[in-house]
This record gives C-alpha cells, structure tokens and sequence, in this order.
C-alpha cells in the first residue's frame, strides 16, 4: 500500500488524485496539511482523509507517508518538492515543475542523490490517446511531417488574488495551460524544439493573459518541420486542447487530447481518404497512477520525470524570452 500525503488543500486534487486513488486497491491517501489547520481539517473532513497537519513540515515529519502530492502555486513546487524528498518520500508534483529550468535541474539533481522520484503530473501524457497520435506521426502514414500546431485555451476571468494571474507565483497562459502544447509538440516532434518567435498580451499585472510561438525542429525523427503554440485564458474563448499535424501526405488532429476521457476524437485526412476515430481509455488520472505505482514499484523513471521535465522548462524559458516576458521567479530552491 502506497501511502499518500497531500501539501495544499487545492481544487484540483479531489480529481486529480483524491478520487482516483479511491479507485484502487494499492494506494490511500492518508494525509493532508495546509497553511492553518482550521483549512487543513475541513478539507480532510470534506474529503475523508484521515489526518490534518498545521503546515507543510508536520506532514513531510510523518514517517509513514510514502509519496507525496504537491499541489501548490508553481512558485512553491520546488521548494516542498525537494523539502519531500530530502526526507526520503517520492513526489508527485504538478505541472509546471517549476518557475524555470534551473529550479527543475536543482530538483532532478536532489531526486538523483536521493534516489526518490520526482515526477510531474502530466497526467495526459499518459492516456492511451497520446502513444496512438505518436504512432501515426512516427509510422510514416502522413508522409514527411512539415507542421505540428498545439493550444489550450480556457476562460479564466482575471484577478489579482488568484494564482493564475500573478506572475510572482507562477501564473500566466504558458505556465498554466501552455505547459501542455509544450510538452506535445516537443513528444509528437519527437526533439526538442528550437524557439524562433513569441509574443504576449499581459494582464495588469504583468503576467501573459495570451501567449503565441513559433518553433522549429532541426533534429530527430521530423527534423525540419515547424511548430506553433497558443495559449489563452482571456474572457470569453472556450476550453479547447486541439493539435494539428500537417503531413506532406495529409493531416492528423486531435481535438482533446488533455482530458480524452471527457471525449476526444481523432481524425486523419490521408491520400484523400477520411478517417475519424477514438481510443478507448480511463480517465488520464487513472492512467498517470498506474505510471506512478509502476516507478515505485520497479524504481525505473516515469515519462516525465527528469530530463523531461527539464526540457519542457527549458521551453518555456525560450518562449519567455523571445516574448519579453518580464519574470520574477521566487520561492527558488535554496
């Protein structure tokens, strides 16, 4: 049994983890710690978690939680991140990783030298959906691959207290939704991608309200082939998660691939031939668990720990400076 604590009485996690876990028999999660206990006790009574610590250090104490969730602003990921595996616990930590690639290489170097996991929650990259795209992409059936476009656009109405909005605690369209395209076009494209152009709309506070860029890849499988990105969360513009793969033969897209389980559909226009599909799947959660229980168990990497998520920082670095984006990073590792 896989013992489960949680830092951060955060919305996401009833879905990310809370109730996914509820769905198997060989992990529990047993603990949670806010910044005040009065927050820490009503989310676990909310919750049915058993235990409730008075800040973040008291659970990380606990010696028999074995892994824990990281689920607060992206300026503290690092820093409870190696707090946790400093005390031999494995993480799990949401995306972004970090507030910048050198944060992500501090973290990949404590999770080497203490021989604990530190995987990002990139819990799409684990549905079925994501390895039958890269099939297609891979097998050639398109023909040389000249473009691959990735977005994720969601409305989320701007304030100054809220965490996806203040640049200083990791808020913005990239850091918040752009962190996927990211992590696609550089898994379709199958290199890492060169960053040729970005630009940005701020909020009133500094922090990009929208986001675009312009890549290229000049190695691996599809060298040559360019990149797009979009991210948005300006009012008004829908929940979309849509790539395009143009081939020299046809095309592929996708018009769901963060949350496939809430219905997603392929469809590929090859030779002139039409082809509309789906791939069965649970719940990416679901899946993510399973890559995570499969990592602890053997001791072999996750997808996403690493290097991987290493690169992706080093992405959204690129994209942040080709954009002028102004960054203030805190909550840096010590």
């Amino acid at each position: 049994m896989i013992r489960i604590g949680i830092l951060g009485a955060a919305g996401i996690a009833p879905q990310a983890l809370i109730h996914p876990v509820r769905r198997r028999s060989d992990m529990e999660v047993i603990a949670i710690a806010a910044r005040s206990l009065e927050s820490a006790a009503e989310y676990a009574r909310v919750h049915g978690i058993p235990r409730a610590y008075d800040g973040y250090d008291a659970l990380l104490a606990a010696d028999d939680i074995d892994l824990v969730y990281v689920a607060l602003p992206p300026s503290e990921h690092i820093r409870w991140s190696i707090a946790a595996l400093e005390t031999g616990k494995d993480v799990l930590c949401e995306k972004p990783i970090s507030m910048d690639a050198a944060q992500a290489r501090s973290a990949a170097a404590v999770a080497t030298r203490t021989g604990r996991h530190l995987i990002e929650a990139f819990h799409d990259h684990y549905h079925p959906l994501t390895a039958a795209v890269k099939e297609v992409i891979d097998s050639g059936a398109l023909g040389k691959i000249v473009s691959i476009a990735a977005s994720f656009t969601a409305d989320n109405p701007y304030s100054p207290t809220s965490i996806r909005h203040v640049p200083e605690l990791g808020g913005g369209a990239l850091m918040d939704l752009g962190c996927y395209p990211v992590h696609w076009l550089r898994e379709l494209g199958g290199a890492e991608p060169i960053v040729m152009g970005a630009t940005y709309t701020p909020n009133e506070l500094g922090a990009d309200i929208t986001i675009d860029a312009q890549l290229r890849f000049d190695t691996g499988p599809h060298a040559d082939a360019t990149g797009s990105l979009h991210a948005s969360m300006a009012p008004g513009v829908s929940f979309r998660a849509p790539v395009f793969v143009t081939g020299e033969r046809g095309t592929l897209s996708v018009d769901n691939l963060v949350l496939p389980h809430l219905g997603h559909s392929v469809r590929t226009v090859i030779d002139g031939v039409t082809r509309t599909w789906t791939v069965a799947g649970r719940e990416t959660y679901d899946h993510e668990l399973d890559a995570v229980v499969r990592a602890l168990e053997t001791g072999e990497p996750a997808d996403t720990e690493g290097d991987d998520y290493v690169a992706t920082m080093e992405v959204i670095d690129a994209i942040y400076a080709a954009a002028n984006v102004k960054r203030t990073v805190s909550g840096a590792a010590a």
